[in-house]
């Protein structure tokens, strides 16, 4: 066993989060640990380098039992006010989720004001703020973030933009597409659609915007949100306008509907992409030949994403109204901290 240092430190987190606390924090405290030895250390494991006195990294890897630090679910393709949307949400109620995303097609079929709260509203409106509809007092803070898809897309103004989704809902940015962050969570919401003003290719304005903030993010997981599958085996298939360089840009997972199926693909060489279309409105046929990368699919019934986000872990698991989980896939990561020790004092 290696010598045995104990010694005071400050931790600046740089791509993680220790303790519940968000990247840019300092930790102050009293690590000990055997050289080159790691293990459980008060949900933590830790590898000391020699010569902690003089400040650098230190590999960290977060203990993923820990409790959950944050729990989404995602629809898509729901907003039909039916019975079987009002299935699904019951479902992702009783997860009691921190937050809900969809991957669009909010408000069947022509995307109008006459229809939005209804089918909306009147599921989900205990997740939306500010809720100014008859289906309740809505939420404290909004806890809906939405993607527009091209039932969304129906109903224009004098502008040409969806005006009863962008009066409906009060979201971040030009609400069109949006990021914001939850947890350690990285969020980055577009807008598929080509009827999108600011562009829907990988050299569009909306693409360098997206290239950016992913760029500048900080949070140790991002996740890209839309309605337009950039690969499926469904009816609608491949979105080929929608294949931009996610990974290369630092994304960690696509997430998407069109295609009123659940799919996960795995790409050779590039991230996971998830094709999320079973909220409520329909149940579509696959193609005999799926698309390469494609791992899980399944259509026989509706259903919606629970998503649970812990230390160093994140669980996505597709579960239909039925209660019974279809998909189940986590992905593990270990992140850097830098620290900064005040006093090494050596134990005996």
């Amino acid at each position: 066993m290696g010598t045995s240092l104990k010694s005071k430190f400050v931790f600046v987190l740089v791509g993680c989060t220790l303790f519940g606390l968000l990247p840019g924090s300092t930790v102050r405290g009293v690590a000990q640990a055997d050289l080159n030895d790691t293990g459980p250390k008060t949900g933590v494991r830790q590898l000391i380098p020699e010569t902690p006195q003089y400040g650098g990294k230190a590999r960290v890897e977060l203990d993923p039992r820990r409790t959950s630090s944050l729990r989404f679910a995602v629809i898509g393709d729901y907003g039909d006010n039916s019975q079987e949307e009002s299935d699904v949400a019951d479902l992702v109620k009783s997860w009691v989720p921190d937050l809900v995303l969809t991957t669009g097609d909010n408000n069947y079929n022509e995307g109008s004001a006459e229809t939005i709260d209804e089918n909306i509203g009147r599921y989900y409106s205990d997740f939306i703020f500010p809720y100014t509809g008859i289906y309740g007092d809505g939420a404290q803070v909004n806890r809906f973030f939405p993607s527009l898809g091209n039932h969304d897309w129906r109903t224009l103004d004098v502008n040409n933009l969806p005006y009863p989704y962008l009066e409906y809902f009060e979201l971040p940015g030009n609400e069109r597409y949006y990021d914001f962050t939850w947890g350690t969570v990285h969020f980055f919401i577009l807008d598929s659609d080509t009827n999108e003003p600011d562009g829907h290719k990988d050299d569009s304005v909306q693409a360098g915007w997206l290239q950016t903030q992913l760029a500048n993010s900080i949070y140790p997981w991002k996740i890209v949100v839309m309605h337009h599958a950039p690969y499926s085996s469904g009816n609608h298939g491949n979105t080929a306008w929608m294949q931009w360089p996610f990974a290369a840009w630092g994304a960690d997972f696509v997430l998407a509907g069109h295609d009123h199926t659940h799919e996960r693909i795995s790409p050779e060489g590039d991230i996971p992409y998830f094709v999320n279309g079973l909220g409520g409105r329909s149940i579509y046929d696959f193609q005999e030949q799926p698309v390469s990368g494609s791992q899980i699919r399944y259509n026989g019934d509706y259903g919606a994403m629970r998503v649970d986000v812990f230390s160093r872990k994140i669980r996505f698991q597709f579960i239909n109204r039925q209660g019974e989980v279809i998909d189940d896939f986590s992905l593990v990561k270990q992140f850097e901290i830098e620290y900064l020790p005040l006093v090494r004092k050596t134990s005996p």
